[in-house]
């Protein structure tokens, strides 16, 4: 039996962190050493947009010592990945190369959605005690630097998620200008935080009461990992076990708590920014406990990697949370989730059938889904400028598990479903960051969502149990209908010429009645 061993590294706002795992058959994942350097590059960005030339030299001498450690394990594969504090910078490239040619090692820039996936893959490495607590009504608040990325669950299913700029380096960062007491700055903190918080509760929390939240942070959690209990709720704060831990924050100076918690001097006001934006959210909640699993990115790294190579096979669906995230968004601007289904199934049939000509996979599959489901959120502003206005609601509206490159695509295909196609030259003219590839990958799309769209022009749902087949240079798709489809049959005949030109198919649509 082979055995991996694998690097997962996170430049983040306050810690440069790596984890070295190994690997040794099925679902078998474990942590072999942890190695992490203060570094606060957060403050840097938040404040100037830039990172200092004394912090770049730091970072890259302690990147340049894990590579060393990295040898030592004798690692066969890494990632390196930063977050909110390189990809807030201004000049996130020249840091990216820098690093590269100082140190060996590519760091790769997570969007938030990325990151906060990562972050939500790394509580569900912790298996059976993640999937309890999800069936419940629950709250991951995932607290960073830059922001909080707060996701809610119910019976296992992803409600919605959203990201709120509050945090913890930020907050501090505004509270150095303030020149604020010790004594205010909980109120300060609760002031920031409740502006945003009450907004967020009126349209996404409503009258939901959360019975857990999850909590993932650099702060808080490491203290709840060494003081937990053993068994099965391990890290699970009780409500009177918190307010302990705020009155610990409040009533003593700043080495008296870094002695109770075992953490660094310097990490003190940082875990009390933590706390109260912690607390408030429980009270907002109404939430019972919080359960603190103690992972960081790096465990999400990992379980993604194993993943990705075969090693690891998660129990919980994740491509189900990110469909769920595109239609809590098609809710929110009322579309239609009959003609959304209907939409997903016709487009999954023709691209299925259509695997040896597309040369697309899995994930190019998960992004025609989500072009169906939010195909026609636009309405919701303009019934006439459709495309438009429906792709800068998706490239407003963040969706956990796409990459910004993965939204766009997804977005210029429900855009062209609507408006004229795009060709790459004229697409780069109007500001795409879009690759070659991915242009092609919009194009194949398109052609697809279009043909199934002509389909169902009437929203009557009328051509059900769709068949397709092809055979030599046609798409042959039957359906079984007693209905009038004079017009699917004319808006299908026009969509044909856009499918022929990317695919070189003819599709065919041909009326099956039983009587």
């Amino acid at each position: 039996m082979s055995i991996k061993t694998f690097a997962a590294i996170d430049v983040g706002s306050f810690e440069l962190t790596m984890k070295i795992f190994e690997f040794s058959g099925k679902n078998s994942m474990r942590e072999l050493d942890c190695i992490s350097q203060h570094i606060d590059l957060g403050t840097d960005t938040y404040a100037e947009g830039k990172i200092s030339n004394e912090k770049m030299d730091e970072l890259c001498r302690t990147l340049k010592e894990f590579s060393d450690i990295m040898k030592s394990y004798q690692v066969s594969a890494y990632r390196a990945y930063g977050t909110s504090a390189i990809r807030e910078t201004q000049n996130t490239l020249i840091i990216q190369d820098q690093i590269e040619q100082r140190t060996g090692i590519r760091v790769e820039i997570l969007s938030n959605s990325e990151q906060r996936f990562l972050d939500y893959k790394s509580i569900a490495s912790k298996g059976e005690s993640f999937r309890k607590i999800i069936e419940g009504k629950t709250a991951i608040v995932d607290i960073g630097g830059g922001s909080i990325q707060l996701s809610l669950f119910d019976n296992d299913t992803l409600v919605s998620t959203q990201n709120l700029r509050l945090g913890v380096l930020r907050i501090q960062e505004l509270l150095n200008h303030l020149n604020a007491k010790s004594t205010q700055l909980e109120n300060l903190i609760d002031e920031m935080a409740t502006a945003q918080l009450a907004t967020y509760k009126k349209l996404y929390l409503k009258d939901r009461e959360i019975e857990n939240i999850i909590i993932v942070d650099d702060y808080i959690s490491p203290w709840a990992v060494k003081r937990s209990r053993q068994g099965e709720h391990r890290s699970v704060i009780l409500k009177n076990e918190f307010e302990g831990l705020m009155k610990l924050l409040k009533n003593n100076g700043t080495t008296e708590i870094a002695k109770t918690m075992d953490i660094a001097e310097e990490k003190v006001p940082l875990v009390f920014i933590s706390a109260v934006l912690t607390k408030r959210i429980a009270e907002l909640m109404g939430a019972k406990q919080i359960w603190a699993p103690g992972v960081t990115l790096c465990d999400g790294i990992a379980y993604e990697y194993a993943e990705q190579h075969k090693m690891f096979k998660g129990e919980h669906d994740f491509e189900k949370d990110i469909i769920a995230c595109a239609m809590n968004i098609s809710k929110r601007y009322n579309g239609s989730r009959k003609r959304a289904e209907t939409l997903e199934k016709l487009t999954a049939t023709i691209f299925d059938s259509m695997k040896k000509v597309h040369g697309l996979g899995a994930r190019e599959r998960l992004y025609l889904r989500l072009a169906a489901i939010l195909h026609d959120c636009g309405k919701y502003i303009s019934m006439r400028n459709i495309g438009e206005t429906s792709y800068n609601i998706i490239m407003a509206t963040e969706i956990i598990g796409l990459s910004h490159a993965e939204r766009e695509i997804v977005a210029n295909v429900v855009r062209y479903n609507h408006s004229a196609f795009a060709y790459y030259d004229g697409m780069k003219n109007g500001g795409t960051k879009l690759d070659r590839n991915s242009y092609l990958v919009v194009a194949k799309l398109t052609a697809i969502l279009r043909l199934s769209n002509s389909m169902d022009r009437s929203h009557k749902q009328k051509l059900k149990g769709v068949q397709a087949s092809l055979r030599d240079n046609q798409l042959i798709l039957t359906v079984n209908t007693m209905e009038d489809i004079t017009l699917e049959s004319g808006f299908f005949r026009a969509s044909t010429e856009f499918f022929k030109e990317v695919y070189s198919v003819e599709p065919v649509l041909k009326q099956k009645k039983n009587f």
